[in-house]
């Protein structure tokens, strides 16, 4: 049949798909929602290969948006809804999409970023959840004018997801393993292949307590989907909740971050008592360092289904790690899958022995690669050579084949599980009058792993004080998402730069770090 969601919608049509905190879905009213929206955007003139781009929470009409895309051939892009106007109007100038469909949540940010964006008109904007803005169509009055039939020459598309760039702008991640126009059959055999070497179960309950344009929390839950698990979700976290959740539906498998983690260890002691979770068979994490003592205290109480992978939107899973292995192994990331070939290069470029330090760079052994969208140089700076590729990080490899990641030789900052990159926001500080030079960094915070810091150089006729730091802070605030803006301000009389203009931030970062046994 070529359709994704056809068979399920046959074989278990009343079983629900989905759920979030306004209803559920089965199968076969999912897949002729998708039917209904494949059919309404080609109307619209939507063509394989064009981008829709998609601002919203988490809830069951997003998982139609990207279904619909997935199986008409176009390029998607999960826009990250704590991004104002101007963060978002750059991503669908960027991306050249063709269409928006936007949660009625984020609906003043995208009508106003639609306006902002430089690109020809959209084809189509969408409001899903009632309330549409001037300009945009309710989703639902979209759906019910559409044919609920199947599409006729289903074709493959595949996400960009957009990660903060060192150069300031966010940057698309174009993925080789889904081009836009390919059968439709290799989508299933994606999802097929991610279930096996993650044991999840075939028909199992997903859990999505992370945000859905989040790569590691969009492959945990989507193409788990695709492969015939239903999928719960909620718009925000709760470490409460998620309990009642997980014994309520029978969760069988969730992602976590370790912030996580770490809310759900600090619930009160008959809270944690009152939890069953017989019905869980995976639990994965990633996506930011866990903290050994937090990890054992999770394995301790929910036991051994705690794994961990290590990947990055770039370049998909390099290594995973079981609850056992680790207990042997703490501290590792696991052994490199079986696709994966792992280099550890030193400075000189020569590749490092067992337990030696160094760059780490990786191929995937079945051609797989990505490229950064509309910029050449960031992908040719990301890859040693064609097909060998960094995300940034140091590390090593012992005797018995287990990867370490030690350090992250680029800027960049993870904070509960976010990537945030510091010269989007020095871009941001340096253009206040207040401002003569900035530098960003991470610092470290029990619970988010680390937080984002600021130190500053003032020019002439401004003074220090918690004052202008307020102002620094919401100066951020309005031109960036807020979890990009500093925790905390620095004032330094001079930057401690090269007679170059090379700044040393590590002599900036290093006093917040001596202490804790830990770089990263």
């Amino acid at each position: 049949m070529g359709a994704l969601f056809a068979p399920l919608a046959s074989a278990r049509p009343l079983e629900i798909a989905l759920a979030d905190e306004f209803g559920e879905t089965s199968w076969a009213d999912f897949d002729r929602r998708v039917n209904r929206l494949v059919h309404a955007l080609r109307d619209a003139g939507m063509q394989t290969g064009d981008t829709l781009s998609i601002l919203s929470g988490n809830r069951r009409e997003v998982f139609e948006a990207i279904a619909a895309a997935t199986q008409a051939g176009w390029r998607y892009v999960p826009v990250n809804w704590h991004w104002v106007d101007e963060e978002v109007a750059y991503v669908l100038t960027n991306s050249d999409s063709k269409a928006i469909l936007t949660d009625t949540r984020f609906a003043d940010v995208a009508a106003r970023a639609v306006a902002m964006q430089q690109g020809p008109p959209l084809l189509a904007a969408v409001a899903m959840g009632g309330g549409a803005p001037a300009g945009f169509r309710e989703y639902e009055e979209l759906l019910a004018a559409a044919s609920p039939d199947e599409p006729s020459d289903p074709t493959m598309g595949g996400p960009m997801f957009y990660t903060s760039g060192t150069t300031g702008r966010p940057k698309g991640v174009v993925s080789s393993s889904f081009q836009a126009g390919a059968p439709i059959e290799l989508m299933q055999l994606i999802g097929q292949s991610v279930l096996g070497s993650l044991g999840l179960p075939e028909h199992g309950t997903t859990l999505l307590e992370g945000p859905i344009y989040h790569s590691a929390q969009w492959a945990f839950s989507f193409l788990p989907l695709v492969a015939g698990s239903s999928v719960v979700m909620r718009h925000r976290f709760d470490p409460a909740e998620t309990l009642e959740l997980i014994d309520l539906h029978g969760i069988s498998n969730v992602h976590l971050v370790p912030t996580q983690f770490i809310r759900l260890l600090r619930l009160d002691e008959e809270r944690r008592k009152a939890f069953g979770g017989q019905s869980l068979e995976a639990v994965w994490h990633g996506a930011a360092p866990c903290s050994p003592e937090v990890k054992r205290q999770m394995i301790d109480w929910w036991g051994p289904v705690i794994h961990e992978y290590y990947g990055a939107t770039e370049g998909a899973f390099v290594s995973t790690i079981r609850a056992e292995q680790w207990l042997e192994h703490p501290g590792s990331l696991g052994k490199p899958l079986d696709t994966v070939e792992v280099r550890v290069v030193r400075e000189d470029g020569s590749v490092a022995g067992a337990n030696e330090e160094g760059q780490l760079y990786f191929k995937n052994k079945l051609g797989t690669d990505f490229e950064y969208h509309k910029d050449p140089e960031k992908t040719a700076a990301a890859h040693l050579e064609p097909g060998v590729y960094t995300f940034g990080d140091v590390g090593f490899v012992d005797e018995d084949g287990f990867l370490f990641m030690s350090d992250r030789k680029i800027d960049m900052i993870i904070s509960g599980g976010v990537n945030i990159y510091p010269a989007e926001i020095e871009g941001v500080l340096v253009a206040h009058p207040a401002v003569a030079d900035a530098a960003v960094f991470g610092v470290p915070n029990d619970e988010f792993g680390e937080e984002v810091k600021a130190a500053v150089e003032l020019t002439a006729g401004f003074a220090a004080g918690d004052e202008l730091a307020a102002e620094l802070t919401a100066f951020c605030r309005e031109k960036l998402a807020s979890y990009k803006a500093p925790r905390s301000i620095d004032f330094e009389d001079a930057m401690p730069r090269h007679p170059t203009g090379k700044l040393y931030k590590r002599l900036l970062r290093e006093p917040y770090w001596k202490d804790t046994g830990r770089r990263i």
